[in-house]
């Protein structure tokens, strides 16, 4: 029997985790997959399904009944090691359950994007969902969003596209990117700024995006879900405004990031399982603001953003009750 039942994908992840939170304060039933079962705390409307997105041919009995979709699951990494796991999983990855689910009955899908998919602001113009970056091999990760953005809309069943920003909040258990460079300031370990900038939004937004865009978004539509533009000043300095540290006072030339960046990513070639410090594909998209207008997500879906500096004060309380820093 077809229920309004969700079939979640990426829910031990930061935006995953969240959208589960969104998903059954909203009413909704779930089956989340894992990789591993018990690893959700209990609750009486989540069912644990164990299984993979690249290999969701398995997953379709287990998709059978739900009406609904929401695929979050991805492998955001700026790794070398993992381009290939990137590409497999976000790309790859996304076509396959699309098609699992239309095989298993699903009527309706949100996939979560990435505002990489638009680029960044063009002459001093914030991108809209009417701009598309090119796939250039910079960012395999960046890449990889693209590709599963036109396997979404190539999708035959009916998918919105859910764009976040730059997410921050509570419980980046990994932590993403993002997270990590917060982490990386809040350790004392940022000693200068460079040029350039970033959309910043509350992850709990970013949740509330997925559950409007099941409801009421466009198939086939493109919704971009920031929160503020910041530069990288900007941001250290509400960063530090929350967090009780200084803020660099030093900027870096472009060129001596990107000089650091390389040899970081020759370390991580030949080091195995080694994470960059400072990872290359971060420090090329650091050169650009990545400015967004989020205004569909506003007047279609009723998504309008809170607060940044309580979504950075969220992250850092929760960072230092983790144990990720000192308290």
């Amino acid at each position: 029997m077809i229920c309004d039942e969700v079939f979640l994908t990426g829910a031990t992840g930061f935006i995953g985790g969240h959208v589960l939170d969104a998903l059954l304060e909203a009413g909704y039933s779930v089956r989340a997959l894992v990789r591993s079962p018990g690893v959700l705390r209990a609750r009486g409307a989540v069912v644990e399904v164990v299984g993979d997105v690249t290999r969701s041919g398995e997953l379709v009995d287990a998709m059978s009944g739900c009406r609904l979709l929401v695929h979050c699951a991805a492998l955001y990494s700026f790794s070398p090691a993992d381009r290939a796991r990137v590409h497999a999983t976000n790309a790859a990855g996304t076509a396959a359950i699309l098609e699992a689910a239309r095989i298993a009955g699903v009527e309706r899908a949100v996939v979560t994007s990435s505002s990489a998919t638009v680029g960044p602001a063009r002459d001093g113009r914030p991108a809209t969902e009417e701009d598309h970056a090119d796939e250039h091999g910079d960012s395999a990760y960046h890449d990889s969003k693209i590709a599963a953005e036109r396997a979404a809309l190539a999708a035959r069943v009916p998918t919105v596209l859910v764009l976040p920003t730059a997410p921050v909040g509570a419980r980046d258990l990994k932590p993403t990117p993002t997270g990590t460079a917060l982490l990386t300031f809040l350790r004392g370990h940022v000693v200068a700024s460079v040029d350039g900038g970033l959309n910043v939004v509350a992850v709990r937004d970013v949740a509330a995006a997925h559950v409007a865009a099941l409801e009421r978004g466009e198939p086939r539509r493109r919704y971009l879900v920031g929160g503020e533009n910041l530069s990288f000043d900007q941001l250290w300095t509400r960063l530090g405004s929350v967090s009780g540290r200084r803020p660099p006072r030093h900027r870096m030339p472009h060129a001596a990031a990107l000089l650091a960046s390389i040899v970081d990513e020759a370390r991580c070639r030949v080091v195995r399982d080694a994470k960059p410090v400072v990872p290359l594909e971060g420090v090329r998209m650091a050169r650009h603001h990545m400015y967004v207008e989020s205004r569909r997500a506003a007047d279609e879906l009723g998504v309008r953003p809170s607060s940044v500096d309580l979504a950075l004060e969220d992250a850092v309380r929760w960072f230092r009750d983790s144990g990720y820093i000192a308290a």
